[in-house]
């Protein structure tokens, strides 16, 4: 099945109807994890000119309240989307250039989702970021 074959199906499987801009910003974040809004924006209307900015964020709304993205806003930084939904995982933010990448929970168990004190709630997301320096930037410092 083609990409946007399978991007069809997933709007379809969330109940949402099938459009032009939805499918765009669903490849658009698929090929560009982590990215912002203006660069998603800039992605989309390589495939599509003439969507419209207000589209776009719309679309990206959308797609998150239906699960099938996920919005990350690490502190200081801009919302930036990912298509790796339906897991706890985390992020790596480097200091530096602000690149971020993917970190698995821990294997076997989520130990991040046992809170010291629930206070009653039932969790089931943790939220982890953690900051450092990426290689580029570390070989960039030596």
């Amino acid at each position: 099945m083609s990409s946007i074959g399978r991007y069809e199906q997933m709007l379809r499987e969330a109940e949402l109807r099938v459009t032009r801009p939805r499918l765009a910003v669903l490849e658009a974040v698929h090929r560009h994890p982590h990215a912002d809004t203006d660069s998603l924006l800039n992605a989309v209307r390589g495939d599509l000119p003439e969507v419209s900015h207000q589209a776009v964020y719309d679309s990206l709304n959308t797609l998150t309240a239906a699960g099938l993205l996920r919005r990350i806003q690490p502190r200081g930084t801009v919302a930036r989307y990912e298509s790796r939904v339906g897991d706890n995982h985390h992020h790596v933010v480097c200091r530096g250039c602000g690149v971020i990448a993917d970190v698995d929970c821990a294997v076997g168990h989520t130990p991040c989702l046992t809170a010291a004190d629930d206070h009653g709630f039932v969790i089931d997301e943790a939220e982890v970021i953690y900051w450092g320096t990426c290689p580029t930037c570390s070989m960039a410092r030596a």
